[in-house]
């Protein structure tokens, strides 16, 4: 998820800067979906260009999970970082993730719903919260990630030694199983027989092992000329086709069925891919001066922690907007403008705790 998550990268020629893009530009994807959210599930706007629009942002987004996991994939599979084995590579990263993973989902479930949000849980609630892995909307990444960091060792043992051609066939082979089960449940659930994909705390992790793979296989891929374009316009051309799908999914049975949208769909993982390859290409092609690349690998560094903060700070940034008066569901502009202020704030309060010995683990 970041890169904390490689050996020191503190030093500017060990960064990537195609990662760095990647994970910046991921989390001011995540914050858009999450603000959007509530304009695109509003019935009294559905239809009108101002839905669309926000459509076209939520759905037009859902590569950024994917990407977050290929990026750890990315920097978490190779031979050096396991270089002094397991234990080593399990301390740090106990150190790294250890007290974000407990803090955040905490003070989700204590401070933000049943404090801010008024819910009323009971002590098995919370439980039933934590075991689930979903102690909030977006919490289930601590999850995920945990659960891949566990399993990090293991894939890299298998990946050493093999070239990259195994690390092609394993990711696609990982990656073909997800996307096929999910296909299949949803053909299943389609014709009258339901099938449900369960995740809980300990196997939110397993859908995204392809994912994981393909970070580490697609690293060395970097097109460039014709087929950094083909590669540029045909994940655009996914997106829009997820936009449409995405709108239109009452009219399309049959293709929805068929053609899941989700994270482990195809399309989904077809698009990720290509965002992935896309920026691999592009920060390939533009030199990016040495103090672009510096903000660039700062705000990377901070992003984690803005995944992390951003929901309780929509959420207080969403109630004073309704105060003022504004029309939080339906206005696009009110929409735009909370959605930047969200992320300045993510960002400030990211940026400034990492400067704050020990609090910094929290992000």
């Amino acid at each position: 998820m970041t890169h904390a998550d490689a050996p020191p990268l503190h030093r500017a020629v060990e960064r990537v800067v195609a990662l760095d893009g990647l994970r910046v530009a991921a989390v001011l994807g995540v914050v858009a979906i999450h603000v959007t959210g509530i304009m695109v599930s509003n019935p009294e706007i559905s239809g009108s260009l101002s839905w669309w629009f926000a459509l076209a942002v939520n759905a037009g987004n859902i590569w950024v999970v994917p990407v977050f996991v290929m990026v750890s994939g990315a920097l978490l599979l190779g031979e050096g970082t396991h270089r002094n084995g397991p234990a080593s590579f399990f301390r740090r990263r106990l150190l790294r993730l250890g007290p974000a993973f407990v803090f955040w989902p905490l003070f989700y479930i204590f401070v933000v719903r049943m404090l801010i949000s008024g819910a009323e849980l009971t002590p098995l609630g919370v439980v039933g919260l934590l075991a689930a892995g979903t102690p909030y909307t977006h919490l289930y990444f601590l999850f995920l990630i945990v659960g891949l960091y566990a399993v990090a060792p293991v894939l890299a043992a298998f990946l050493r030694g093999g070239g990259e051609g195994r690390a092609r066939i394993f990711a696609a082979s990982a990656l073909a199983a997800t996307i096929l089960t999910y296909t299949l449940a949803s053909v299943f659930t389609a014709i009258g027989q339901p099938q449900s994909i369960v995740l809980n705390a300990l196997t939110q992790w397993l859908p995204y092992v392809g994912y994981f793979l393909a970070g580490w296989a697609l690293r060395v891929f970097v097109p460039r000329g014709t087929t950094l374009a083909v590669v540029v316009i045909a994940t655009v051309g996914l997106l829009a086709e997820i936009v449409w799908q995405s709108g239109t999914r009452a009219d399309h049975p049959t293709l929805n069925a068929v053609l899941p949208l989700g994270y482990l769909g195809l399309a989904t993982a077809l698009a990720a891919c290509g965002v992935f390859l896309s920026f691999q290409g592009i920060f390939a092609a533009v030199a990016l001066p040495p103090r672009a690349r510096r903000v660039l690998a700062t705000l990377s560094d901070a992003a984690f922690g803005v995944f992390l903060v951003h929901f309780v700070v929509l959420i207080l940034v969403r109630m004073a907007a309704v105060a003022l008066g504004g029309a939080v569901t339906s206005s696009l502009i009110v929409t735009v403008v909370i959605w930047a202020v969200v992320v300045a704030i993510s960002f400030a309060i990211s940026l400034t705790a990492r400067r704050v010995p020990y609090l910094r683990r929290l992000f």
